[in-house]
């Protein structure tokens, strides 16, 4: 193998990596906070995507779930600890104001059937 392949190779590997492991600030999924407030983020298709994320507690907190031609179940979402229960547009974003959440106290989504769910633990 010639040099120039070689490098061509280990940018390719590289910048593969970088795109796998890095989380910017197009990420769709998981804990973000910006201006203070804390987003947090699932796909709902076909279940939950994360179905487990780690959060911080004591900040303003909003829920955006997120769907992309979801037809099945977890388009039904069910959030007991806070009342709220609703069918999800097929395509579209929701948002769900949670106040400013205790640690301890995690937070579970279920599907309107029980078959998918997703936790949010705050520390």
């Amino acid at each position: 193998m010639n040099k120039t392949v070689s490098i061509i190779i280990s940018l390719g590997l590289f910048i593969a990596l970088g795109i796998i492991f890095m989380d910017g600030p197009e990420s769709t999924q998981g804990a973000k906070i910006k201006n203070g407030v804390q987003y947090i983020n699932i796909l709902a298709s076909g279940g939950y995507s994360p179905e487990l994320i780690t959060a911080k507690s004591g900040i303003p907190t909003k829920l955006i779930i997120r769907t992309n031609g979801a037809y099945d179940c977890s388009a039904s979402l069910v959030i007991r600890s806070i009342g709220f229960q609703k069918i999800l547009p097929q395509t579209g974003e929701t948002e769900i104001d949670l106040g400013i959440p205790k640690s301890g106290e995690p937070l579970q989504g279920v599907c309107g059937m029980g078959m998918y769910s997703f936790q949010i633990n705050f520390d």
